[in-house]
């Protein structure tokens, strides 16, 4: 009796030491920043393998490809790089769940083999709106993802019961990694209510944003639900954020739910930093997880450099020149390529494992060097 007596004594204390998080609840700020005190800068690139066109085949069994996600993570630690935001897709959880939750184990392991820490995003606005399970379709010759795929596609978006049924897959995986330290951090929904129009205007859902909202506010909710141990998010990337007053109803419900902040800049240094530090105002990590666009001025050079001095964790797009075929331009959809942009847009390797400029992969050397 006594010992039982001692450690209900010391509970309040030990309970001061671990953080409060509850189920339904946002971070507060001081949540946020103490989460991120407990880990590095981090510095990586959206990943998928050279040999995936998109989500589907990166994860489907068929397809899923371990030692070419392990040399090429291998290529991204080589430099530097301690982190990568890697999509998932609702359809592989409608396919084959257990099998879905099994690769990504894999895959964790396999990063975190090289160090790396992931953040997983579960649905994704942009490109093609028509997702197909199966065989995916070869690139188009010349053209910039031209077989990335939505998740959800435009008839599960625009269907209010066909959303409300994505929850069992969002807290599938939430619940299987909820305390996974490999994981860290949820990315809930990438670009929302992106409208797609250079490349597929004419057959996208109208009034798009509308959907996406409610998408996004059902995220936050079935996430909290489970509450995992690693920070949620869900990223600004369009329209204006550099005040309060200024945000449309998607950016507002992002900044004001998401436990760490978290945008995208294609943007040279001067506009890189005026979307950067209008974020610093609401007093949590902020995190850039899209940037780099070469010929727009988004150079490593510049870009990086910067992120490291303000604290920001930096996720360039892209990382080894393949299928996804990123390293052209977004005008590819447009303009006819024949041959690859001597800039190129996106990606730091050729598929060999040569980089495309040594001093970007020099630099990243030297940025995420140990004192």
């Amino acid at each position: 009796m006594k010992s039982i007596s001692r450690t209900l004594r010391f509970l309040p204390f030990l309970a001061l030491l671990a953080p409060q998080v509850f189920a339904g609840e946002q971070w507060t700020p001081e949540q946020a920043k103490a989460w991120a005190k407990t880990q590095p800068w981090r510095a990586g690139s959206n990943f998928s393998p050279s040999t995936a066109i998109n989500q589907l085949e990166m994860w489907q069994a068929e397809t899923f490809d371990p030692a070419t996600i392990d040399r090429e993570l291998g290529w991204a630690a080589g430099i530097g790089m301690n982190t990568a935001r890697v999509f998932l897709h609702d359809l592989l959880w409608e396919q084959d769940s257990e099998g879905l939750l099994k690769r990504m184990d894999q895959f964790l392991t396999i990063a975190d083999k090289h160090k790396i820490g992931i953040m997983f995003v579960l649905f994704d606005d942009v490109w093609d709106p028509s997702p197909k399970l199966g065989t995916q379709r070869a690139p188009k010759p010349h053209v910039h993802n031209s077989g990335w795929v939505q998740s959800p596609g435009k008839e599960v978006l625009s269907d209010d019961a066909k959303r409300a049924a994505l929850e069992p897959y969002v807290k599938g995986v939430l619940t299987r990694f909820k305390d996974d330290k490999r994981v860290i951090v949820w990315d809930l929904y990438n670009e929302p209510g992106n409208p797609n129009k250079s490349a597929y205007g004419s057959v996208e859902l109208e009034d798009k944003p509308k959907y996406s909202l409610d998408l996004v506010q059902k995220s936050f909710k079935w996430a909290w639900d489970i509450r995992p141990s690693q920070p949620l998010t869900i990223g600004v990337w369009t329209n204006d954020w550099s005040t309060k007053d200024k945000r449309d109803a998607l950016n507002a419900y992002q900044l004001d739910h998401s436990d760490v902040v978290t945008y995208h800049v294609y943007g040279d240094l001067a506009k890189t930093k005026a979307a950067t530090e209008p974020l610093f105002e609401y007093g949590r990590p902020v995190i850039c997880t899209e940037y780099l666009a070469r010929p727009a001025g988004s150079r490593l050079q510049d870009i990086l450099p910067y992120l490291k001095e303000k604290g920001v964790d930096a996720y360039q797009w892209g990382l080894v020149a393949g299928k996804t075929q990123t390293q052209y331009p977004w005008d590819s959809w447009k303009q006819t390529y024949t041959e690859e942009p001597k800039v190129w847009f996106h990606e730091v390797f050729h598929k060999d494992g040569k980089p495309y400029d040594k001093e970007e992969t020099d630099l990243y050397k030297k940025l995420t060097a140990k004192p």
